[in-house]
């Protein structure tokens, strides 16, 4: 099928640019880019109506419960929820149950993705067997099998020497390694930031500085393995000196940071509202402008849904006992908004950190709007007003921290490969 996109704001993130032009889909592709397109006869004509038209969304490290908790979340209804979103792409994480830690768990989880999902799912694998920490996955095996990246999602390995030796021969093979930079003994337990706050509520709390010393051990264990290496949330203002430092210096790394980090803050959690809690847990409003900075300036790299679905069982608890972690790959984007309304970034600046800087980090051909470039594409009214009801979304599990919210950015349609899989009633 050909398509022409007509009247369209068009994001481009990778020349920086925001213009009004036309977009040329054939045969699954971008062919053409620009104000004057001579489209075929036989082609499809889409009037945008002056909305913005981007790449689909790459969102590095979505949590999908296949296999073994299907009832919070299965490839179908992740992929619809992500359809409806913007995100054209999952990169899906491996802390499942069974853990995704060998082939034949990875080989499954692919062929349900595939059979089930109506956008692009990648999928990771785990780093250490059962996310233990003790001994190092067949990581040649899994990278054979379709693995994109290795991480033991939130659980730090401990082990210095276990997490070298994986390093080393990740690096040997080009893999890229995705850790979760937190002291594990500072922060185990924690379900708040520490500070006035957290006193009163009487929670137990972390220090910020726990993140930053996660980090500097891990940049020091990259300096001395040479391993492609990401953060996947940096969500403090100590961290980012660290990270300004290891880029200067030439190692191999990149960092990301979770929606919910960049719109939130401690306070939110206000009378132990359990769909606030969140691993890391949410920081000072200091904290959450500095990291909008770094992203508005390129030191952090990502930005992702970090959709981690949680049943009503698990978050209707006492704050400290509940579950950590919330849904976000519908509330991506009408969230990121808020960035681009409340001017802490502009729009290219935007879709430079949610699909292009994903998309090359993984060596994806998506999170682009060139010709070449797969057709995934996301139509999108950035001042569409809306009260999220959490009742609407299409996860299985709807812990959402946005639920009752005023939010602005309503997904109209959305494509992949020049095929048309969600579009708004």
């Amino acid at each position: 099928m050909t398509l022409h996109f007509t009247n369209a704001r068009l994001i481009d993130p990778e020349a920086g640019s925001v213009t009004i032009g036309s977009v040329l889909v054939e045969s699954g592709k971008i062919t053409q880019v620009g104000a004057n397109i001579t489209a075929p006869a036989e082609a499809t004509v889409i009037d945008c109506r002056g909305k913005y038209l981007a790449p689909g969304i790459v969102d590095l490290g979505v949590k999908v419960c296949e296999p073994g908790e299907r009832h919070k979340e299965s490839y179908r209804s992740a992929g619809l929820a992500a359809a409806a979103g913007g995100v054209t792409t999952m990169i899906t994480r491996p802390d499942t149950d069974p853990t995704i830690d060998s082939p034949e768990v990875l080989e499954f989880v692919t062929r349900r993705a595939n059979e089930a999902a109506p956008v692009n799912v990648v999928p990771m694998a785990a780093l250490t067997k059962g996310r233990a920490g003790r001994e190092m996955t067949e990581i040649g095996f899994l990278m054979d099998a379709g693995a994109a990246a290795f991480t033991d999602c939130d659980r730090v390995i401990t082990d210095t020497k276990v997490f070298s030796r994986a390093l080393t021969y990740a690096r040997s093979l080009g893999a890229l390694v995705i850790a979760h930079p937190q002291d594990p003994g500072l922060s185990k337990g924690a379900a708040a930031t520490s500070g006035k706050f957290a006193s009163l509520r009487g929670l137990p709390a972390v220090s910020p500085m726990a993140e930053r010393m996660g980090l500097d051990r891990d940049i020091a264990l990259i300096e001395m393995t040479g391993a492609r290496y990401h953060a996947d949330q940096i969500t403090t203002a100590r961290a980012l000196p660290a990270l300004e430092r290891a880029k200067r210096n030439g190692l191999d790394i990149t960092a990301g940071v979770g929606i919910h980090h960049l719109t939130l803050n401690a306070l939110d959690v206000a009378d132990y509202r359990t769909f606030f809690k969140l691993k890391p847990p949410l920081r000072d409003e200091e904290d959450r402008l500095a990291v909008a900075e770094a992203v508005a300036s390129g030191l952090i790299d990502i930005i992702c849904s970090m959709h981690t679905p949680q049943d009503e069982e698990s978050k209707r608890l006492p704050f400290e006992e509940a579950a950590s972690g919330a849904v976000g790959l519908e509330t991506l984007l009408p969230a990121a908004m808020r960035l681009v309304h409340a001017e802490l970034m502009d729009m290219a600046t935007l879709w430079r950190a949610l699909s292009l800087n994903p998309a090359k980090r993984l060596g994806l051909p998506g999170g682009r709007l060139s010709a070449g470039a797969p057709a995934d594409l996301v139509l999108f009214d950035a001042d569409a007003p809306f009260v999220m009801d959490r009742a609407t979304l299409r996860s299985k599990s709807r812990n959402t921290p946005f639920d009752g919210t005023r939010m602005q950015g309503k997904v109209l349609a959305t494509y992949v490969a020049g095929t048309c899989v969600y579009e708004a009633a």
